[in-house]
């Protein structure tokens, strides 16, 4: 077959099918257009999902007459100021993406008294100000590109949504879809948050604040009471860019690894910011994927960052920062033994009633209060100042028995002769590059040849098919650029102790040992969910207590 070159017509449809997958994609061109142009205030209008009509209005700076007669053309493009791709400030730099619009729609754009339909035509317009693009009838003259898409009401909610990111990305802009979805200009970001996941990440969103060199992060993450059966209501940015990106998903997985299940998925509003070399934009025409110059250290960043914020104790219960370190440990002690199951409870005076109540008095003000009974060998009754609290006896002790573990370091055990492991060449290279990770768990690896590995030290006192993990490691490494196998593996491992060597349901507890309890989960990081995600303690305020009763 001759090599031809294609009419310009069909180059353009074939630039839309890049572009314009679907009407929110539309949408989300046209609105990143506004965004360049310095809007403040952006109207969206769609009809039957986008497919009848798209109407994209801002309040920007508008185009000239000569900006108006090149934004039609191919490749030009107001979004890159200079010709390196590596810098790239703005939303795009594939040009502003008209002509492929143009191509599958009946297009108008209307700016500063001038409009230009799809053909480049400009006449006068009664639009005093900034731009409104209209896109009637999209993918009439594709009816082939017509018939994938879905219904209206599927289209309008992808819309929505492609709204909602734009929305968080630039909570400094006021957003109107259909004169139903509003997002105030400059509203605290907690309350777009909040708008656009629901009413129930109210009060339950950790502030994230973090600076390492030139990444920044800052925004909100959910606390494990809260979280969702996918990462719908995950809302990730670089750059004030919204993206779908697996280094930034992996490592929020691997943040909440050890206090919600791995099927379950965290609330989030993250900002990623670094120096625009280090990002590169130009990974996919929808401009959501991405790739980092340094992935692992942009993951490190990301997972130091949130386990921090998830580790602090108690904090849920907002009582007071005082309460982290454990009082009254003459009544109390937080340094009780455990062993085989049980609770050691030597060191506790032998009767409550020795207790001065001074002491009792001052443990209510701690935030899990003070014991006051149990309830099928299982739950601990406590109150505080707030109200009445539950607690699991088993889930707390085997989340403070999982922390002393990992608080202990992992201790590695040198083989007398190496374990060699083959493997090909380029799983081989994917291992060697996180060998030092890889020994932060107590794994050391070196090369033996180009198509093998050689462990010469493991975790003591855990033996795991060390060729398969190691497999697994490379493969994970190869396809998204690091690798949480051999820690989530561990995890299982000291997961698994703390769960056989804590106290069972089903235990009958003495007050005393209820109260140590109770102080030590009170000491301890990410107290709030036990190893495997459930929650330790539910807390119930007089409030509702009182609602329950009627009393008002």
């Amino acid at each position: 077959m001759p090599v031809r070159i294609l009419p310009d017509d069909l180059i353009n449809k074939i630039a839309a099918g890049e572009v314009v997958e679907r009407p929110a994609s539309v949408v989300k061109e046209l609105a990143e257009n506004a965004i360049d142009a310095g809007a403040t205030e952006i109207t969206i209008d769609v009809v039957d999902g986008g497919r009848a009509l798209i109407s994209v209005a801002d309040n920007g700076s508008g185009m000239t007459r000569e900006d108006l007669e090149k934004s039609i053309m191919r490749h030009a493009t107001s979004k890159l100021l200079g010709d390196d791709l590596l810098n790239i400030k703005s939303m795009g730099f594939r040009g502003e993406a008209l002509p492929s619009i143009a191509s599958v729609s009946d297009l108008t754009v209307e700016t500063n008294g001038l409009a230009m339909d799809g053909g480049g035509n400009i006449k006068p317009s009664s639009w005093a100000s900034g731009t409104r693009a209209r896109v009637k009838d999209l993918f009439l003259k594709i009816p082939a590109r017509l018939k994938f898409l879905r219904s209206d009401r599927v289209e309008m909610m992808a819309v929505v949504e492609t709204v909602k990111r734009l929305a968080l990305a630039r909570p400094d802009i006021g957003w109107t879809l259909n004169n139903k979805w509003k997002y105030k200009a400059g509203e605290p970001l907690i309350a777009r948050f909040k708008q656009a996941a629901g009413d129930d990440a109210e009060g339950k969103m950790l502030e994230i604040n973090a600076v390492d060199g030139e990444l920044k992060l800052h925004g909100f993450v959910s606390s494990p009471a809260i979280r969702r059966a996918s990462g719908i209501d995950q809302y990730l940015f670089g750059n004030r860019r919204p993206v779908k990106d697996k280094v930034l998903v992996g490592a929020l997985r691997a943040a909440y690894f050890d206090v919600m299940h791995a099927r379950e998925f965290p609330l989030c509003c993250l900002y990623l910011e670094l120096p625009p070399e280090h990002v590169d934009v130009n990974v996919s025409p929808s401009k959501t994927d991405v790739h980092f110059l340094e992935p692992a250290r942009v993951r490190d960043f990301i997972v130091r960052t949130v386990r921090r914020e998830l580790a602090e104790p108690i904090r849920e219960l907002g009582i007071g920062a005082q309460s982290h370190t454990p009082i009254n440990e003459q009544w109390f002690p937080a340094s009780t033994e455990i062993t085989g199951g049980q609770m050691n409870m030597s060191a506790v005076p032998a009767t409550l009633s020795l207790i001065p109540d001074s002491v009792v008095a001052e443990t209510l003000e701690l935030p899990l209060g003070f014991a006051r009974a149990q309830i099928g060998n299982k739950y601990i009754i406590s109150e505080n100042p707030e109200g009445l609290i539950i607690v699991d006896q088993h889930a707390a002790h085997e989340r403070i028995i999982y922390e002393k573990l990992r608080a202990g370091g992992i201790l590695r055990q040198q083989l007398l002769i190496p374990l060699v492991i083959k493997m090909r060449s380029e799983q081989a290279a994917a291992v060697l590059e996180i060998k030092d990770k890889l020994a932060e768990s107590g794994l050391i690896v070196e090369s033996f040849g180009d198509s093998e590995i050689a462990v010469y030290e493991k975790p003591a006192d855990f033996d795991l098919d060390w060729a398969e993990c190691l497999l697994a490691v490379a493969d994970e490494v190869m396809a998204v650029g690091h690798s949480s196998t051999l820690q989530e593996k561990l995890h299982l491992k000291f997961a698994n102790y703390a769960c056989h060597h804590s106290v069972r349901s089903g235990q009958k507890l003495s007050l005393e040992q209820m109260n140590a309890l109770l102080r030590q989960i009170e000491a301890t990081e990410r107290g709030g969910q036990c190893n495997h995600g459930r929650p330790v303690w539910k807390k119930f305020s007089f409030d509702e207590l009182d609602g329950n009763f009627e009393r008002s």
